[in-house]
């Protein structure tokens, strides 16, 4: 059996010890969350959204999906309440527009007084298959990664005090680790920059985004050491890891009572529109692991990076 047919049969096999975790309850002394627990999924109108916020509202917490679209999130809550879950709620909210997001503020503090989880899923890819466009690099960098940045920046005010902290979950990807083996940033200078938590910086993860983006503009991005495929969507994620990491290590400064805790994770290669239906994880198990870390009783992780329940290397 060669490596590729090993690693998927390893991660079958994990995939199967997770549907398995996914039937075990919650014990009392793990859940430090109530309905009074207010969860807010980005683009949870469908796909890996849609099945955090329905598998978040089966654990008892209060569910707000947000989708572009508001009639669209109006359906999508309706098939939520149809299925027996009468905690959830929809709102618009298009991540690239400031204006949407205070709207959008101003309504969950109105209506809710703030909230306790924020998963950021909404995110955009455009390349499938062996493609490697990067006709679309602005977009992707401007919604996945500054998109998500916004929103978060929007959000932490908003963060209930509590003694189990607040949970900030991104949804990211493999494809944006360091030192991945296939995907790898090529940049080594950069690379050591990004990789050591005491130079990590928002200024160095902006400007990584901005000289990509520079670069395609100009044409000269397959010289600059970039991830190979998937290019643009891999920046975009790289910088949502990195912005993880960062933002954990400001947080930690946060006084007991507002502590904030924010992971990222790998759903894995889902069946969704966003792989253009191409994947080979289910839904269940591709939003199991942003479930899990929502709901995560070990408050002290932070500042990590999970695939399938377990910590991977950025």
């Amino acid at each position: 059996m060669g490596h590729k047919e090993k690693s998927k049969e390893r991660q079958e096999k994990r995939l199967q010890e997770i549907s398995l975790l996914r039937t075990i309850p919650y014990a009392d002394h793990q859940r430090w969350w109530s309905k009074e627990t207010i969860a807010v999924i980005t683009g949870g109108n469908r796909g890996i959204g849609f099945e955090i916020a329905r598998q978040l509202a089966d654990h008892g917490v209060t569910v707000i999906l947000t989708s572009r679209d508001a009639s669209v999130g109006v359906e999508s809550i309706k098939v939520l309440q149809e299925g027996g879950l009468n905690d959830v709620a929809c709102h618009q909210l298009d991540i690239l527009d400031t204006s949407s997001i205070d709207q959008f503020c101003d309504w969950l503090k109105e209506n809710y007084g703030g909230l306790d989880i924020l998963v950021n899923n909404a995110g955009v890819n455009f390349n499938f298959g062996n493609d490697n466009s990067v006709e679309n690099a602005k977009l992707v960098i401007e919604t996945n990664y500054y998109g998500t940045k916004r929103i978060i920046q929007a959000m932490i005010p908003l963060m209930k005090a509590s003694s189990a902290g607040g949970r900030i979950v991104n949804v990211s990807s493999r494809l944006g680790r360091l030192n991945g083996r296939r995907n790898r940033l090529e940049n080594d200078e950069l690379r050591e920059k990004l990789s050591n938590v005491d130079t990590i910086s928002e200024e160095l993860i902006d400007e990584m985004a901005e000289t990509f983006l520079k670069q395609v503009e100009d044409g000269t991005w397959q010289s600059g050491g970039w991830p190979p495929t998937f290019t643009d969507y891999s920046v975009s994620k790289l910088a949502v890891n990195a912005y993880t990491r960062f933002l954990a290590k400001e947080l930690s400064q946060r006084p007991d009572g507002e502590k904030i805790f924010i992971n990222s994770y790998c759903p894995g290669w889902v069946k969704t529109a966003l792989t253009g239906y191409a994947g080979s994880v289910s839904v269940e198990a591709g939003a199991d692991s942003g479930v899990w870390l929502s709901l995560l009783p070990d408050q002290a992780i932070t500042g990590k990076f999970f695939a399938e329940r377990r910590e991977i290397n950025f």
